[in-house]
């Protein structure tokens, strides 16, 4: 009798079937891949054991870094800007690059010395070493992306976000860059822009690609392309901003490189490695032939400013006082710098190999830096730094 009754109420309530119990470890992986975000990752660990163990087999995971700790505290590195800064106002040069790269560096102190603290900065670890310590919400943010890396075995494309670029840049102003790295600098490009234009409505996108490519011969301003740089690149502190935006961008970039070496030998892995941030500021990039590069050929760099010697540069410059964008965005004081090293062989900014400038930026900046190198080109050289 116990019995039936037993059979009838398992038939009225039957026990719950938890249907992810039914799906083979390779789909579940598939879905925490589609997932990526670290944090999220984290919190499936807690799940179940079955979640925990497989989590750590991801090959796809986003990093995104809540904030970037400020060091507020006066220290060593605070004293070391202070001494610089004393260094420069006792300097007995007047050169205006000298005073240049004194205002950069002072200016630049800072953001980097934040993103060191950030990246490399090792916090305090959690007494166990389950992967999910480094995830609580309350927490996350005290934890370096190496930390937070550490159980992940089998990462293959890697994703970390900053929440800023380390760059000021006045209102209004654009700053793009995109930096390739193997053991050093492979290739780099910079678009500014003193001020972006917006169009204001439907009816002011009535721009196309011919009427502003015309711009090769007059710029739009009144100035005429006669085969020297446009006055307006010099006037009103064009010149210094230029020199800024492509100094600042190099170490930007030279620094995040840097600050990625323990993440690279920790994950053999890897075959590429994004660093960004949300502003879409600047993108370091890493394929899988400049990962096993970097690992096998020894790294030059600097110690003691945090970041990645850059050799010997050759530069080649587009500049367009006035350029009007398919979509009605005006981009005034457009200035675009594409940057190899010298040793290297000349590679085409233009034709087949031309897709490393023209794809360097999401649309509509793709667009202005395809437009401009239609432009004259001017080509420049710069010493290891």
């Amino acid at each position: 009798m116990g019995s039936s009754k037993s059979d009838l109420r398992s038939t009225i309530y039957p026990e719950p079937v938890d249907h992810f119990d039914r799906l083979p470890d390779s789909i579940l992986l598939l879905v925490f891949n589609k997932i990526g975000d670290v944090k999220a990752l984290g919190r499936c660990c807690v799940v179940s054991r079955r979640f925990h163990s497989l989590v750590p087999q991801v090959d796809n995971v986003i990093v995104r870094v809540d904030c970037v700790i400020s060091d507020e505290d006066g220290g060593s590195s605070s004293s070391g800007a202070t001494s610089a800064a004393g260094a420069g106002s006792t300097s007995k040069s007047r050169h205006p690059i000298s005073s240049l790269l004194r205002f950069l560096f002072l200016g630049l102190v800072k953001p980097i010395q934040s993103l060191t603290q950030l990246i490399s900065i090792s916090s305090r670890r959690s007494a166990g070493s389950s992967l999910d310590d480094g995830y609580d919400q309350n927490d996350v943010t005290h934890h370096s992306p190496t930390q937070v890396l550490k159980n992940f075995d089998e990462i293959k494309l890697l994703r970390i976000e900053l929440p800023s670029g380390e760059l000021g840049i006045d209102e209004g102003a654009l700053l793009r860059w995109r930096a390739d790295f193997g053991s050093t600098l492979d290739n780099c490009v910079i678009l500014g822009a003193s001020s972006v234009v917006h169009p204001v409505s439907d009816t002011s996108i009535n721009n196309n690609i011919t009427n502003t490519s015309s711009n090769i011969v007059g710029d739009g301003n009144g100035e005429l392309d006669n085969g020297s740089i446009p006055e307006s690149f010099y006037t009103n502190g064009g010149l210094k901003l230029r020199v800024v935006w492509t100094i600042s961008s190099l170490i930007a970039a030279s620094a995040r490189h840097y600050l990625l070496q323990p993440i690279i030998a920790e994950h053999k892995k890897l075959e590429s490695l994004v660093l960004t941030d949300v502003d879409g500021q600047g993108v370091l990039c890493m394929n899988k032939e400049q990962l096993e590069e970097l690992r096998v050929k020894p790294l030059s760099a600097s110690s003691a400013s945090k970041r990645t010697m850059v050799p010997a540069l050759n530069m080649r410059l587009w500049y367009a006082p006035h350029l009007e964008l398919p979509d009605g965005t005006v981009l005034k004081g457009a200035t675009l710098v594409a940057i190899r090293p010298s040793e290297q062989p000349k590679k085409e900014v233009v034709g087949p190999d031309g897709n490393w400038v023209g794809s360097a930026f999401e649309e509509p900046y793709g667009t202005a830096a395809r437009m401009l190198v239609k432009r004259r080109t001017y080509c420049l050289e710069m010493n290891s730094f």
